[in-house]
């Protein structure tokens, strides 16, 4: 990945005193957060998540972090700290603690219990966990951290107040001020406004709806939308929503009891994590609602409901397979209501519209965001991010969490307030905040890190390439044998296609002009086969590109017999 600031250096050693940020993911981006801080040698992170993969890369399953500029300081990390139990903000843990099984992780009771599973998943058991909350101090080296309770789209995130020698430094991690919360756990701007007149020195603010105006609608908006859809519905409910979306989930079961029907969870992970969620207490479930699958098919339709994982059209999960009819449980119907309970992140557009389409070919009367408000954000808006900025009062501001555009409307918004120092950073951008004053230093290299498999970094932007233009375009093959004594043609070419719609005869004319390529630079002395190679690729793609208007992968092989 090529860096968006090539002006940039190395950055110059830390002044002593000090303290370096380093974003390796989440700025410039919805997804993928891991910010690095250092101070007196040491090192802190807070976040470390994934970004899930785009159209544009093919066969990738997750995109981590680049952990290469801290690897070989790994033994210097004091501690890792989880805002919330997102995967954008958790999922790559397991991914860097495989290279350092004994960091601690910091987050609070359901973070670190949806985290728990991930690593059990990973086999990754013997771990060092902090569990803390709302108004706990605790310190790792240099750094003293004190967590403040914000209210975000999942139960139990925290804020985390960053305090060294260098100064307060205040991470919002995702956050929005909802004033009439489902669980009653409202941003606590007491202790913003606290952290505010002590001073904050650097304050890091989630982006995310930085251009949207006004306020953030409390979740409590959606509640008589979810029941008017229970209301209408004569058959069937599908609900899909984020496996972590707990407040989502309350508000379904709530609805199903209400005009009693009884409901089940479709999809292992929302399986895993709605069962840890009523474990500790953060997801009420009514006596009898929750059913097995396949009790709940033997039921009536106008009885069940499905909550179930795809909202954002992802291939393989329940709601995909649903809309394709190859589930091996649950079919749809026509008369049934699907109802999409979440937000459309940017680039999943086209996968959610197809499973839309899928859905609606068969009859189901889809519910979205873009037909009924059936969604809020889990994000502050911009009058709530200038609420922040009031009080908080900082000396500097570094937006984070959103693209580009995000961030800079996030700074115009601190600007306004009267914040005379706005940084805007990019992956891998260094800020030093030295002598109360933050300033971009340089950059570290800082790319995609892509997971394919159990192969994890070993693909590349090239790989993806090839496999792009495999995907668009096909392969032609061909295979030339060339005797080693006379230097001349002997066998073929022999040309093979696939995926682009040309046939064996197609290539008649140009078998000929590979021979005579190849016989000239032979007559010139070349013998290297991969020089020989190269002729061939080059002969064939200039014509199948001139011929066929096509630019596939052309693969030849040359043999010296």
């Amino acid at each position: 990945m090529s860096h968006p600031h090539p002006e940039l250096s190395a950055p110059p050693e830390l002044p002593s005193g000090g303290l370096r940020v380093i974003p390796l993911g989440g700025l410039g981006e919805v997804g993928r957060n891991m910010t690095v801080f250092e101070h007196a040698g040491r090192l802190l992170i807070v976040d470390c998540g994934v970004l899930f993969p785009e159209d544009h890369h093919p066969g990738v399953d997750l995109i981590l972090p680049d952990f290469e500029p801290i690897r070989a300081r790994l033994d210097d990390v004091e501690a890792l700290v989880l805002t919330h139990g997102h995967e954008d903000h958790i999922g790559a843990t397991p991914y860097l603690l495989r290279e350092r099984r004994d960091i601690p992780l910091v987050g609070s009771e359901l973070t670190l219990a949806l985290l728990g599973s991930k690593l059990r998943e990973h086999r990754l058991q013997e771990t060092v966990h902090h569990q803390v909350r709302e108004g706990d101090r605790i310190s790792f080296g240099p750094f003293e951290l004190e967590f403040v309770a914000v209210n975000h789209s999942i139960p139990d995130a925290l804020a985390v107040a960053i305090r060294t020698a260098a100064g307060l430094v205040l991470h919002t991690g995702d956050f929005k001020m909802d004033q009439l919360p489902l669980d009653g756990r409202i941003t606590d701007l007491r202790s913003f406004a606290r952290l505010g007149e002590e001073g904050v020195d650097l304050f890091l603010t989630d982006s995310t709806n930085a251009e949207t105006p006004g306020f953030t609608p409390a979740e409590t908006s959606i509640t008589p939308v979810i029941d008017q859809v229970f209301r209408d519905s004569a058959q069937r409910i599908i609900v899909a929503c984020f496996a972590s979306h707990v407040h989502r989930v309350q508000q379904v079961l709530d609805a199903a009891v209400a005009h009693d029907r009884k409901v089940a969870y479709v999809g292992r992970s929302m399986v895993r994590n709605m069962a840890i969620a009523r474990d500790l207490g953060y997801l009420r479930v009514p006596p009898g609602v929750i059913v097995d699958l396949k009790e709940l098919a033997q039921l009536a339709p106008e009885r069940q409901v499905l909550i179930s994982t795809g909202s954002q059209g992802e291939p393989m999960s329940a709601l995909s397979r649903i809309a394709q009819r190859n589930h091996h449980v649950v079919h749809i119907a026509e008369g049934d209501t699907v109802l999409l309970a979440s937000s459309l992140i940017p680039g999943n557009e086209n996968a959610v519209y197809r499973v839309i389409n899928g859905l609606a070919r068969w009859g189901a009367r889809v519910v979205h965001k873009g037909n009924a408000l059936v969604h809020v954000s889990g994000h502050a808006s911009a009058g709530e991010l200038l609420y922040c900025y009031n009080i908080v009062k900082p000396r500097n501001v570094l937006p984070v969490h959103g693209e580009i555009r995000h961030m800079q409307a996030n700074a115009a918004l601190a600007r306004l307030t009267g914040v005379d120092n706005v940084v805007i950073a990019e992956d891998g951008v260094v800020v030093d905040l030295v002598d109360g004053v933050a300033s971009i230093v340089g950059k570290v290299d800082c790319g995609y890190v892509f997971v394919d498999g159990s192969s994890v970094g070993d693909i590349t932007e090239s790989d993806l390439k090839d496999r792009r233009i495999l995907g668009e375009e096909g392969f032609i093959s061909i295979i030339v044998v060339v005797d080693s004594v006379s230097g001349k043609v002997s066998s073929g070419p022999e040309i093979h296609a696939r995926g682009n719609a040309l046939e064996g005869s197609s290539f008649d004319e140009i078998k000929q002009p590979v021979i005579d390529a190849l016989d000239r630079v032979i007559a010139e002395g070349t013998t290297d086969s991969y020089q020989l190679q190269q002729t061939v690729r080059r002969v064939v793609g200039r014509w199948v590109n001139t011929t066929h208007k096509r630019r596939p992968m052309i693969i030849p092989v040359v043999i010296e017999a």
